[in-house]
């Protein structure tokens, strides 16, 4: 039999239902215990240990098929609370799958419990550091007042302190980036039920010229996302002129606040 393997792309406490605007006719969904799992069979030629690792190399297969991923796990979500499983995730067969949920229930529903009613957003902000090098009289009473003291001075003793404040400005950027990505962490933080920060990405991930100076995801409940947005709105608008771009993209699958962890061996 061709499609043997058993491909996995989310799990619910509640019956799945199927949308019909969802693309892959192949979808099914398994119950098992008090869990349903949306899951679809695929070929070993694609998905087996081996040939799944082989075509990660093959860029277009990934986009491809991660899009799918994702897509048929937000469409899942319009309906129903969902654990997302990570894109690739295969069992060989319905009783290991079986086996899966009875190890790791009393988690499952840890998780269930603690997703349910709130939303992923993700938030990526960046400085122009030009922009805000233009603005650093404005932002820095440090870079403002050696300002003053410039056009005060002598050309000679000017000149000495521009030099200075060469590297001041460096200096002040840095704590200015840090001091406002932490403004606009704890924003959304008073905003979410839970927070992930995550690794900033250099210009050679990103693609572009300004730098992360916050990657973060929140946990939102829905009756929050309002002011959530809101926020999100006015912070771009208030900082905008300062160099500093704000990205906020949602809801995504919960991925960055699910933690299953198997059941501890009966003693």
């Amino acid at each position: 039999m061709e499609n043997e393997l058993i491909y996995v792309y989310c799990i619910s406490d509640s019956p799945l239902g199927i949308a019909r605007n969802v693309k892959s006719k192949d979808l099914k969904s398994l119950k098992f215990d008090d869990f349903y799992v949306m899951v679809k069979y695929v070929s070993e030629n694609e998905f087996s240990e081996n040939n799944f690792k082989r075509n990660l190399s093959d860029i277009q297969w990934v986009e491809t098929n991660a899009r799918e991923h994702i897509s048929v796990i937000g469409m899942i979500m319009e309906y129903t609370t969902v654990i997302p499983f990570k894109f690739g995730t295969i069992f060989n067969t319905k009783a290991g799958l079986q086996k899966f949920i009875t190890d790791y229930s009393v988690s499952l529903t840890e998780n269930f419990h603690h997703i349910r009613g709130k939303e992923e957003w993700a938030v990526k902000v960046y400085c122009d550091r030009k922009a805000l090098c233009d603005q650093i009289d404005k932002l820095s009473e440090k870079a403002a007042d050696l300002e003053k003291q410039i056009m005060e001075s002598s050309p000679g003793k000017a000149f000495l302190l521009g030099r200075k404040k060469i590297d001041l400005i460096d200096n002040e950027m840095d704590r200015i980036c840090k001091d406002f990505g932490q403004k606009y962490f704890d924003e959304f933080k008073s905003l979410s039920e839970s927070t992930s920060l995550n690794n900033l990405f250099p210009k050679e991930y990103t693609g572009r010229e300004d730098i992360m100076i916050l990657n973060a995801t929140f946990l939102v409940s829905k009756d929050k996302v309002p002011d959530f947005k809101w926020t999100f709105d006015s912070l771009r608008k208030k900082d905008e002129n300062s160099g500093f771009i704000i990205e906020a993209t949602g809801p995504w699958p919960p991925f960055s606040f699910i933690s299953i962890k198997e059941k501890p061996d009966a003693r």
